[in-house]
């Protein structure tokens, strides 16, 4: 797995609190140094990539040379041979036709994630998104012209003063659409963000909790009569369709991240460069990206894997739970079981419907507090 951060974007969504910079300036130098790292660090990454994810930020607002330059790089740098999806985040306003024919051209990309959040002008207006409505439609159907059938989007609900009819008619508009996956998130107010500044300032209400899972049902509605499976909390796919990048992060597979504020997991170590443009490539430039990193603890990794696995419809897998923590689960997991919000079967513990709406609390109940005694049979 490699992920690759593009920072750069043209506005700043109200919502964001991704890395990111509305800035033109530095982009080449910022290429520059993305492909210098990916050079250092391959190293790091000995196996055939079988995924690349091009995230952000907006990916799409670099130029088809710059696209260009990394491929040939990664290329260059990393075994492709057994390359299975290659994803390309994008915002509608930048898929025209031409930058699409560009896309094509490059004979890399086979997906495109596309951030439409929603089909109403009102929501993007709010969200400080720069695309319209009738925008998000064209970039779709201009995608899937220029010969991109794998097409995910990103819509998102729950937004301050969104009824449910206008949440209903958002998902109404997929129906007509050739998507293969939607991305589906609830509007959370991050710290640091713009939406945070309106929420104290007044200016902005969130929605109440009644409002945002009426409208969770409403998606989970839709999913099941358009033919989408629910494969994680905020994901949904058309059968064969699930993003195979982002579901190896979900079972802790080791993936290399390059880039600006990007994470790597080598399978015990989690190390994550500088969320800052100059010192990322000023690093870079010297021989050494400037990083931080930690060595996760057994518990640490167990408890980390309770919080990406109930996420998923799948659940824990017992397979990837050390033994020495399996007993103090199973006996943990018993109340929750009786509850109705996990089902045991004999090799996962599988979040229910209703236990999906609760996975981080949940995930905090299955905790571990520190490692179990190699020769004890519990968890404490």
């Amino acid at each position: 797995m490699l992920y690759l951060h593009i920072p750069f974007c043209h506005r700043k969504c109200t919502y964001c609190a991704f890395f990111s910079a509305v800035t033109s300036g530095s982009r080449q130098d910022y290429v520059d140094a993305l492909c210098r790292e990916a050079e250092l660090r391959c190293a790091e990454q000995p196996h055939p990539l079988r995924t690349v994810y091009f995230g952000g930020g907006t990916p799409s607002i670099l130029s088809l040379g710059q696209l260009r330059q990394i491929v040939v790089t990664i290329a260059r740098c990393f075994d492709l041979s057994q390359l299975q999806e290659a994803t390309l985040e994008a915002n509608p306003e930048d898929l025209t036709p031409e930058y699409l024919r560009g896309l094509r051209n490059l004979h890399f990309f086979n997906r495109l994630s596309i951030g439409l959040q929603s089909f109403s002008d009102d929501d993007l207006r709010l969200l400080n998104r720069r695309h319209s409505a009738a925008q998000s439609r064209q970039a779709v159907l201009a995608a899937a012209d220029a010969g991109f059938h794998n097409l995910s989007v990103d819509l998102i609900y729950g937004l301050p003063d969104q009824s449910l009819d206008r949440w209903q008619h958002n998902l109404a508009q997929l129906s007509s659409l050739p998507i293969t996956h939607l991305s589906a998130y609830a509007l959370t107010v991050e710290p640091g963000t713009m939406l945070q500044r309106q929420v104290d300032q007044h200016r902005v209400v969130p929605a109440d909790e009644d409002t945002v899972l009426s409208h969770y049902h409403a998606l989970l509605r839709w999913a099941a009569q358009a033919g989408f499976e629910q494969y994680e909390i905020s994901n949904f796919c058309r059968p064969g369709f699930p993003s195979r990048h982002n579901s190896r992060y979900w079972d802790r597979t080791p993936y290399l991240g390059l880039g600006a504020a990007a994470h790597s997991f080598d399978g015990s170590c989690r190390r994550w460069n500088v969320a800052h443009l100059q010192r990322y490539i000023l690093s870079v430039a010297h021989g050494n990206p400037d990083h931080q990193s930690e060595t996760l603890s057994p518990t640490d990794a167990f408890n980390e894997l309770l919080i990406t696995s109930l996420r998923t419809v799948q659940g824990i897998s017992k397979v990837l739970v050390p033994d020495p923590f399996l007993q103090g689960l199973t006996r943990r997991a018993a109340p929750l079981v009786a509850a109705g919000l996990l089902q045991e079967t004999p090799t996962h513990f599988r979040p229910t419907p209703a236990g999906l709406l609760q996975a981080d609390g949940i995930a905090v109940q299955l905790m571990a507090d520190s490692q179990p005694h190699p020769a004890s049979s519990s968890i404490e």
